[in-house]
């Protein structure tokens, strides 16, 4: 019986990614994975995480605000500043000047948001305030409002509801967890892969985690993306 999962941001980390499939079980076949966005920049193998992915025959993938500096870069050769120091470098230099076809197309089929049986899965958040249909890449891809209420609301110990969804899952927003948090529907999945945490992947149905070592200890001497 096929099964539904969602992992965080990535962040060029092929070798936390490959922990999470394994430890569970994936079925590259049948089972179906929801990435959140941001599989580029910061640890050396960008390439071979989307390479990895491309694998997935029931791939779903959110476009992340990593993904769209990328992306820019594949389709014009611009290197944007802030994005050469936040671990595009490394996404460059995982390429080594040959950028697949399929990579750049992968980039290009990236969605918005994905809702499934009132389940959002969004890499940045919304704005609670508005309808999905008006709003756009500002809000899906780099605002944090929503993150910064449910991690306010979990903080205080708090419960309730902040939209009509049953659950959202996000990334974008690192949290100082080694699993993820679940906050009024609000899932954050984000655990640091890109920095020194690990990477997490849920099966969407039972809750249950898998997460990689310390990312950082699969990459030593390596330095993740730095901080803006």
């Amino acid at each position: 019986m096929s099964r539904t999962f969602v992992i965080g941001d990535i962040h060029g980390a092929y070798r936390a990614l490959r922990q999470c499939l394994d430890r569970a079980n994936f079925d590259f076949e049948s089972d179906h994975l929801i990435s959140l966005g941001d599989v580029c920049d910061g640890w050396p193998e960008t390439k071979s995480c989307i390479d990895e992915l491309l694998r997935i025959k029931n791939l779903t993938y959110i476009f992340g605000n990593h993904d769209y500096w990328t992306q820019q870069w594949m389709e014009t050769g611009y290197v944007e500043k802030v994005w050469f120091r936040q671990g595009g470098e490394a996404t460059i230099q995982s390429y080594q000047d040959k950028i697949p076809a399929a990579h750049l197309q992968f980039l290009n089929r990236a969605l918005p948001y994905f809702l499934s049986d009132n389940k959002l899965f969004v890499h940045a958040g919304i704005d609670i305030q508005r309808p999905l249909e008006q709003q756009g890449p500002d809000i899906f891809l780099w605002d944090r409002t929503l993150a910064r209420t449910a991690m306010e609301i979990y903080l205080k110990e708090m419960d309730g509801k902040l939209t009509t969804f049953d659950e959202i899952y996000i990334g974008h927003t690192p949290i100082p967890f080694s699993k993820p948090i679940h906050s009024c529907e609000v899932w954050m999945m984000d655990t640091g892969a890109g920095w020194s945490g690990v990477l997490s992947m849920m099966n969407i149905e039972t809750k249950e985690v898998f997460t990689s070592d310390p990312v950082l200890s699969l990459y030593p001497g390596v330095q993740g993306r730095s901080k803006s």
